[in-house]
This record gives C-alpha cells, structure tokens and sequence, in this order.
C-alpha cells in the first residue's frame, strides 16, 4: 500500500481554513490513494502551532483518531537517526520533527512527503542519496 509522509504545515492547513494553503492541501489529501504517516513529534507541533485552547487544538487529535494519519512510535534507533540527521543539516538548520519525518521515510522506504517546508525537504536526502518528492506540487 502507498505511504506518503505528513510533516506539520499541511496538517494546520487541512484543519484551519485561514491558512493559505488550505485549498492547495485539502485538495492533495482528497485525492490521495494509500494512506498517510506521520510521528508523534509532528503531532506535538501541530497541537502546539494550532494554540493553547484545546478546542483548538481538538481537531488535530481527532484528525488521528478518525485514521487521518497514523502516527508511527519513534524507537531508539529512530531516535538515534533522528540526531545525526540534525547534526548533518544543522545548517539548514533541521529540527526534531522533520528529522524523525526523515528518518521514519528510511525505515519505512518512502520518499513522498505532503509538507508546506519545500526548502527543507527539497535539501533532506533518504539514505544520504534519494531525494523526497513533494506534494503539494
């Protein structure tokens, strides 16, 4: 079955209709075949960005909940990933969310990614070697 990775920004843009991407994004996650993960990090980003109020933030959960995404469990040997990817572009500069995106995207051997963050991902290499494929497009 198809993967494609979700990074946080098209997640804000599915649930909030303010954001302009929203059109761009609803209309990718809507036509989708196979099914989207993501990390609990991104997660956390998300519920963070979204704001303090939980009815704010109580989309984002249930988006998880309904089976919007799955979010895969970091174990330490992502972990341990995760660092040396943001040691090697710490001059991108590369944060903990997309690190586990990249490393998730080597365990899992994907290379599509729904992200708004196309100067980092359009940097990140799978393995060192392959480049992502971005949507939306």
């Amino acid at each position: 079955m198809r993967e494609v990775i979700l990074d946080t920004g098209p997640l804000i843009a599915l649930l909030d209709r303010s954001e302009r991407s929203h059109e761009a994004c609803t209309e990718f996650f809507r036509g989708v075949t196979g099914r989207f993960v993501t990390t609990e990090p991104v997660l956390t980003e998300v519920v963070y960005l979204l704001g303090p109020a939980f009815t704010m933030q109580k989309p984002a959960l249930e988006f998880i909940m309904k089976g919007g995404a799955e979010i895969v469990p970091q174990t330490p040997e992502s972990l341990r990933r995760a660092m040396q990817l943001m040691e090697k572009y710490r001059d991108v500069p590369m944060g903990f969310a997309d690190a586990t995106l990249v490393a998730l995207a080597e365990e899992r051997k994907i290379n599509e990614i729904f992200t708004l963050d196309r100067r980092g991902f359009v940097t990140y290499r799978i393995h060192s070697r392959k480049a992502f494929t971005i949507y939306p497009g």
